[in-house]
């Protein structure tokens, strides 16, 4: 029975129901935001997903006194220099849709040969006290000429996971939660969650 509770520093409703669907079989209580009525918006000022993660993490544990998980993700295009990375969620302007940021990148990859292209994904678990740790996961795949699918969410709908021939949007959840960069990230950190908590 879920004992051990984590707090989700996001208020993306998507991310917080893949998380809470990775860690059902876990020995952690996932708490999102809205149960304890809900936690400031913190900038992401870093320039990395770490440093992202990081402070979204230690200035919600502050906030809540209570351990806090945040994750910063983000995707990198070999050919666009790794963009759109850490403002993959603002590459298209602050009020832009998933469809809108999916649509500048295929406009930007319009006759571009090399599609390579990886999801990364670093979690930060923050104590009360704000002693951070954080946990990196990727995932390499092929971005494709037009969306497919309508599972998942953000570039899922163009991101083609090498080894497979469905995108993230077109996979099972349950597949794509094995395999994502968020997945990854997460494995590694629920060890240490355990130890810690």
């Amino acid at each position: 029975m879920p004992h051990k509770k984590l707090l989700i520093a996001s208020n993306n409703l998507h991310k917080i129901e893949e998380l809470i669907k990775i860690l059902q079989n876990t020995e952690l209580n996932v708490i999102a935001p809205k149960d304890i009525g809900g936690i400031p918006e913190v900038e992401e000022t870093g320039v990395t997903f770490e440093e992202n993660a990081s402070l979204k993490a230690v200035e919600t544990a502050k906030f809540s006194n209570m351990y806090v998980f945040a994750d910063d993700s983000g995707l990198e295009v070999e050919a666009l220099n790794n963009r759109p990375g850490v403002y993959s969620a603002r590459y298209a302007g602050p009020n832009a849709t998933d469809s809108d940021r999916v649509n500048k990148l295929l406009g930007e990859l319009s006759g571009v040969k090399n599609r390579k292209a990886r999801f990364v994904c670093v979690i930060a678990i923050s104590s009360p006290s704000g002693e951070v740790k954080t946990f990196k996961g990727e995932i390499n795949g092929t971005i494709i000429d037009a969306p497919q699918g309508c599972n998942g969410f953000g570039y899922d709908p163009v991101f083609l996971p090498n080894g497979y021939d469905k995108t993230f949007a077109e996979l099972d959840s349950n597949i794509k939660n094995k395999i994502s960069h968020r997945a990854n990230a997460l494995n590694k950190a629920i060890t240490e969650l355990n130890k810690i908590i």
